[in-house]
């Protein structure tokens, strides 16, 4: 069994967003996941992007925010589930007032030492 946290999980901010690295490319063994949680205060915003070669997909946890997926732009709240397919446009935001949370999982793992400098994460 592997345990890893937030307090001690690699960390990437952007767009007022805090992302914690909690299980990455062969990270505990894992070769075919990757698990970030993310906490977005109200007025932050994740940058638009998107994954050539890994699907993904977003469980809202706590708060509410706008998600875009493509063409698509939803209220997501605690307890939606989002899938995101390969190579599609998304993004989330938080209008506020409330903070938002969420977990991303995608498949396959991305390299953090490959991800574009805004993107990467920095050990603790």
């Amino acid at each position: 069994m592997h345990f890893n946290s937030i307090r001690e999980a690699p960390i990437n901010r952007r767009g007022g967003q805090t992302s914690y690295l909690l299980l990455g490319k062969a990270q505990f063994g894992s070769e075919g996941l990757a698990i970030t949680w993310v906490d977005c205060p109200a007025g932050s915003e994740q940058p638009l992007h998107s994954h050539p070669d890994a699907e993904q997909a977003y469980c809202i946890i706590a708060g509410r925010g706008t998600m875009i997926v493509g063409n698509e732009e939803r209220t997501v709240e605690a307890g939606t589930l989002v899938f995101i397919p390969p190579d599609t446009d998304h993004a989330i935001r938080n209008p506020g007032p409330e903070p938002l949370a969420f977990v991303s999982a995608t498949a396959p793992p991305f390299d953090p030492d490959e991800l574009d400098p805004a993107f990467r994460y920095t050990p603790r």
